[in-house]
């Protein structure tokens, strides 16, 4: 892609207006590449369709609108030889600044959580889980049965299991000493608090699964986004703050 910051400080000579549209003709290609977008569809066409895929499209959405106006305004009859007129500094700068975002986002794996990930095999028993919770201060636990992942134990969802036990007359320290945390899961439900992804995910990407699943809670990395690939990361939806303020200095 043309518009990273190296090559931006390398051609920093050229007008606003250059820079302008070269920036809008990386967000341009981009959006319709990543997105399989047909070419006879408008500028703010991809960017209304983008809005539901990507979380920085969805963010800068009106200013991206905007931008797609003043490119008819800086060109002259849609050739980008005869410009007609100058954006501001700051304008330009912008723009710049969403055509990477769009077109080279920074990858989860390497911005954002900074722990390791602690597994735990689907035998063991809660007593064990709620200790290893305790001292490791991770509330979420992959667990593995034959190194195939079966679920992700969540401190969370854990309090509302067990509660359920005591609300129902179970003695509970019976129940965390004889019980495995692989049936525990069952409790929590089929309704997508977790997912896999590959090492390749973006913070956008990943934004944009939270925001667009509000019972999603962690997304699990693996190198192929397999359940038998070994976990390297764990993104929580406590990670958003940091997610955002990284794509607002990045």
């Amino acid at each position: 892609m043309v518009n990273t910051k190296k090559n931006i400080e390398k051609v920093d000579k050229r007008s606003n207006a250059e820079r302008f549209i070269s920036a809008y003709n990386t967000i341009d290609y981009s959006l319709r590449t990543i997105y399989d977008f047909k070419r006879s569809m408008s500028f703010s066409d991809v960017i209304r369709r983008s809005v539901v895929l990507n979380s920085v499209v969805r963010k800068y959405e009106e200013d991206l609108i905007d931008y797609g106006r003043l490119r008819n305004s800086i060109i002259h009859n849609g050739n980008a030889k005869y410009i007609i007129a100058e954006p501001h500094d700051d304008i330009t700068d912008h723009i710049e600044k969403l055509a990477e975002l769009i077109s080279e986002p920074p990858h989860a794996i390497d911005r954002v959580g900074n722990k390791e990930v602690v597994t735990i095999d689907g035998d063991v028993k809660i007593a064990f889980a709620l200790e290893l919770i305790y001292r490791t201060g991770y509330g979420n636990l992959p667990i593995y049965s034959k190194d195939k992942l079966i679920g992700i134990l969540n401190a969370r969802k854990l309090i509302t299991a067990l509660g359920k036990r005591v609300s129902e007359g179970v003695n509970l320290q019976e129940f965390i000493e004889n019980t495995s945390v692989s049936e525990i899961i069952s409790d929590m439900g089929e309704d997508y608090y977790f997912m896999l992804a590959d090492e390749d995910l973006t913070i956008d990407t990943a934004m944009n699964y939270f925001e667009n699943n509000r019972k999603l809670l962690i997304i699990l990395i693996t190198k192929d986004g397999k359940d038998t690939g070994k976990p390297l990361k764990i993104i929580s939806s406590a990670d958003i703050i940091d997610m955002k303020k990284i794509l607002d200095v990045y």
